[in-house]
């Protein structure tokens, strides 16, 4: 054994997990922002911590990282709704292209269709009365 500060967790004093250690360390002192800052997200357990403490910390960094992934899936979601709202008050802010490109010069359009506008026609024609010579 080395002289290195002993884990928080299992009390190994394997210099060769010192950053785990410190890591450890801060996760009991309930510290985050510590652990994060040691390098929580990165770390690997320490070889020589026995299997619970290396368990802890391991589990500790996965639910770290799980919880940066759903913010990053909350921001995205948030963005991607507000870029769609925009979107829609973009379409319902411009006016229709119907209605923009109406010509007035042009010939109105009959309001039947020729087939239906001559058996009209017919109907009325017949509806008069027999034509006199």
């Amino acid at each position: 054994m080395s002289d290195a500060l002993p884990c928080a967790g299992c009390d190994c004093r394997d210099g060769a997990g010192a950053s785990a250690h410190a890591i450890v360390a801060a996760l009991a002192d309930d510290d985050l922002d510590r652990a994060i800052e040691l390098g929580l997200l990165a770390v690997e357990a320490c070889p020589a911590c026995n299997p619970a403490c290396s368990a802890h910390l391991l589990a500790a960094r996965e639910a770290r990282r799980t919880a940066l992934a759903a913010r990053e899936r909350y921001r995205a979601r948030n963005a991607r709704l507000q870029r769609r709202a925009a979107e829609r008050a973009a379409q319902r802010a411009t006016p229709a292209p119907a209605a923009a490109s109406v010509d007035t010069d042009a010939a109105p359009r009959p309001a039947l269709p020729p087939a239906a506008a001559a058996a009209l026609a017919r109907a009325k024609a017949k509806a008069a009365g027999p034509a006199k010579p």
